[in-house]
């Protein structure tokens, strides 16, 4: 790369998955991350705005308080269980990139390359704009109540969040890191504010919204799949810290303990905070409400009422940093292995940072949040992305038969990850039944794919000057990225 020395290293990355000493000015990515932002970054892209302004999808579909906390529990253990399975999956892979990488090696790559289409086509970009569009709601909408925040004015404000977080990931890991925890703290002291004075009223003998918890008139069988498919998308996002495996700090101890640490916690956080809500509230007023923790601030927390809005919002920044310090690296691996232009598999000389792959994401993210076209793509990402993860903790139990004798420092009993990935597969075919419209249209642009795959991939009809294009030194030079030097998984 221009003037500058390639060291060539043959590997830096012991047994155990920490580093060894390598020289300062050699281009990789560092093992920066331990355990305390491990699990932050796990917390915090799990609670977003979803706990704090959308419980009551749970409560429509379930039909009674008491149903509705048992679904709220069940779905912190569904998902504490795709926790364990990809805890093992990140152990016995140490490549960074999470759903991409365990499809790749274990049901091949066209698999991978249909995950990372579908991750930049339209499930990241969509998930980023939903986060800061909510960033955007709760910074402005307090600023004109009573009356309606200006759309225009919301969108330039969920930009600059875009902006910053994109900024921040592009000049340093250490900083990102650094962000997370303390928006991570931030998040956590939201739930606290909700929880104790919700467990104050309870112990102090506010119980009549719980008497016959269980009765209700509204129940349904049929709707009652669809309460936990809200409940489990209020937990997603604990798949995240896989993105990032070559750069946690012994990845064998640290994934295991921050998965269970973190879900434990945030099972606990949700039913608690739930249990607060019912006890200031009634089903039906719950129901009604469309911001829920605000409702329940003006009535429990009238000293503090204001600061819920801020606080939502420094909670969707800390989702939005998580997950863009995260996913850009299922494209940074993505390139590594050929499936993506060389480009995005390069880190910056200084800053150390996958820059090209931050930096991609962006202009679609404001694309899409200028054309306001995003929640049919929410619709969308739900069903890509709960059809992958099923094909990878699928993959984990094939891989499991066919390689015995393959290490796995960390492996999760065998039902678990059964019960995980038929409950997957129910989700995907529930969407189908459910919503056959989106989930067609999600299914068409996850197959569109495969002509992409077989034509720039598998066969290359990539015309020179596009390829030359990618591969410009003058790009890399203004960029200021080179190629990695140091094998790091």
């Amino acid at each position: 790369y221009a003037n500058k020395k390639v060291v060539l290293l043959r590997t830096s990355v012991t047994d155990e998955g920490t580093e060894k000493p390598v020289k300062d000015d050699a281009v990789h990515l560092r093992r920066r991350i331990g355990l305390l932002p491990s699990i932050s970054f796990i917390i915090g892209t799990v609670v977003g705005s979803g706990i704090f302004i959308a419980p009551k999808g749970v409560l429509m579909n379930s039909g009674s308080v008491g149903l509705s906390l048992l679904v709220w529990t069940l779905c912190g253990v569904l998902s504490t269980f795709g926790a364990l399975c990809y805890a093992e999956l990140g152990t016995s892979f140490r490549k960074s990139g999470g759903h991409y990488t365990y499809l790749l090696e274990t049901l091949g790559p066209l698999p991978a390359f249909l995950r990372l289409w579908t991750e930049f086509i339209f499930i990241r970009p969509a998930v980023a704009t939903y986060v800061s569009l909510a960033f955007g709601q709760y910074v402005v909408e307090p600023l004109f109540m009573p009356c309606a925040a200006p759309t225009a004015l919301v969108k330039l404000v969920s930009m600059l969040g875009v902006t910053f977080v994109v900024a921040m990931n592009c000049w340093s890991v250490s900083m990102a890191a650094r962000t997370q925890v303390l928006l991570t703290f931030i998040k956590m002291f939201a739930l606290i504010l909700i929880i104790i004075p919700g467990i104050m009223a309870l112990v102090n003998g506010k119980t009549e919204n719980f008497q016959n918890a269980f009765d209700s008139d509204s129940f349904s069988l049929t709707k009652l799949p669809l309460a936990f498919y809200s409940g489990l998308y209020a937990y997603g996002g604990w798949f995240y810290l896989n993105f990032i495996t070559e750069e946690v700090i012994n990845p064998n101890r640290t994934i295991p303990l921050a998965v269970i640490f973190s879900m434990v916690t945030v099972t606990v956080c949700y039913v608690l905070v739930n249990v607060a809500y019912y006890t200031m509230m009634t089903a039906n007023e719950l129901l009604m409400s469309d911001a829920v923790a605000v409702t329940f601030a003006s009535r429990a927390l009238q000293g503090v009422a204001p600061a819920i809005p801020v606080l939502v919002a420094l909670s969707c920044l800390g989702a939005l940093n998580g997950g863009f310090f995260s996913s850009p690296r299922m494209l940074f691996v993505g390139a590594r292995e050929g499936h993506l232009p060389a480009i995005f598999s390069m880190i910056h000389i200084r800053r150390q940072t996958p820059l090209p792959a931050v930096l991609f994401l962006y202009p679609l993210v404001i694309i899409m949040m200028a054309r306001g076209e995003i929640f049919q793509l929410i619709n969308f990402a739900s069903f890509s992305r709960w059809l992958f993860i099923a094909l990878a903790t699928l993959g984990m139990i094939i891989h499991r038969y066919r390689f015995p004798d393959h290490p796995r420092p960390f492996k999760v009993p065998l039902a678990v990850a059964v019960v995980f990935t038929i409950v997957c597969f129910f989700i995907v075919g529930l969407s189908l039944y459910s919503d056959p419209w989106n989930t067609g249209g999600s299914c068409a642009l996850t197959l569109s794919g495969v002509p992409v795959y077989y034509l720039t991939v598998k066969k290359s009809y990539i015309p020179e000057r596009w390829k030359k294009a990618f591969s410009d030194l003058r790009l890399q030079i203004f960029l200021e990225v080179a190629q990695q030097e140091v094998q790091t998984y």
